[in-house]
């Protein structure tokens, strides 16, 4: 099996896969939303604590695997650079005492590869990444060959949920908050701008659009919950239809038979019924992973893990850094 451990940003987790048949053996993750949401966001220095208490915990219920792990993965890039090293720092004392090879992971690799948890890669595909740290459009055919296509200039489509939440109190993470109440709102009623629709840039922003939100509150005197339902609605049409604008654009330019959605964002349900209408008009076969596997979670960086396994492409203790501003290529 490969051990995986995930700690980029607020979840604690590890993995457990069978190398043979990808079989998933062992999957736990500790959430620290409820510690960040008073803050209304992550703070660096108090995950990292909670990192240090959640992932011995969860290795304590692993142990009974120990004996068939041959390798162990882990995520040393891109995240924060506090909370990475908590999981590489327990890599680093697995492969000691276990006496096996080390495998570093980039967090997106291992959104991309949250498609094919218990399954074989199903390659090429063109994949939309939104997550709470990034917004890009990947040109994928394998695990080492993978091609940004577009990117974000400022925020990225998760973190702009995030924020707008945030302008309004209502806590963290915003994605899912946003979601709920934008099903109670009227999303035709604040006319927020559709970022970069005048430009035919491949590119993403949602600085703009956060600020669009920022001045309508900042117009109202008093929120009423129809309000605030309105403002999440309205922000949330303008905010996928960026999305989907861009990304059509990659259609016209790249042609893909084969599409996926990955990162935590991707969970949105109106985000997946929209990009599914405009996949079936174009005839494009459509992809997600299952929506427990949207979120940062150690299941894909031991999928992730087992393609690296195969190429032998394994890293020194001392050469595994952690890598905080990392990207693809």
């Amino acid at each position: 099996m490969i051990l995986a451990i995930e700690s980029s940003c607020d979840d604690s987790s590890i993995a457990l896969t069978r190398i043979s048949d990808y079989k998933l053996v062992f999957h736990k993750k500790i959430s620290q939303e409820l510690a960040h949401s008073e803050y209304g966001g992550v703070v660096p220095e108090l995950a990292s604590r909670l990192h240090a208490e959640a992932l011995p915990k969860i290795l304590e219920e692993a142990k009974g695997f120990l004996h068939q792990v041959k390798a162990i993965a882990v995520t040393n890039e891109p995240g924060l650079s506090v909370t990475l090293m908590e999981g590489v720092m327990m890599a680093k004392a697995l492969h000691l005492a276990l006496n096996v090879p080390l495998i570093g992971v980039n967090h997106l690799v291992g959104h991309i590869y949250s498609l094919f948890i218990e399954q074989e890669e199903k390659l090429p595909k063109m994949v939309l990444l939104v997550s709470g740290g990034h917004t890009m459009i990947l040109d994928v055919r394998g695990y080492n060959d993978m091609k940004v296509l577009a990117t974000t200039l400022d925020d990225s489509f998760g973190e702009s949920f995030d924020k707008v939440a945030k302008m309004m109190g209502l806590g963290y993470p915003g994605g899912p908050i946003i979601e709920k109440l934008a099903r109670k709102g009227d999303e035709n009623r604040f006319n927020f701008p559709v970022p970069l629709s005048k430009t035919n840039k491949l590119a993403f922003s949602y600085s703009g659009l956060k600020n669009a939100v920022r001045l309508t509150l900042s117009e109202m005197e008093k929120l009423s919950q129809q309000d605030i339902a309105d403002i999440a609605a309205s922000f949330q049409k303008a905010a996928i239809a960026h999305l989907l604008q861009k990304t059509k654009k990659a259609f016209d330019l790249y042609h893909p038979k084969e599409f996926a959605i990955v990162g935590g964002a991707s969970a949105n349900l109106r985000l997946r019924e929209e990009f599914i209408k405009e996949c079936e008009k174009r005839g494009i076969a459509i992809s997600f992973a299952l929506l427990e596997f949207c979120a940062d979670n150690a299941a894909m960086i031991a999928r992730a893990g087992i393609e690296a396994y195969k190429r032998g492409e394994f890293i020194a203790m001392e050469d595994l850094k952690v890598l905080p501003r990392s990207c693809l290529t």
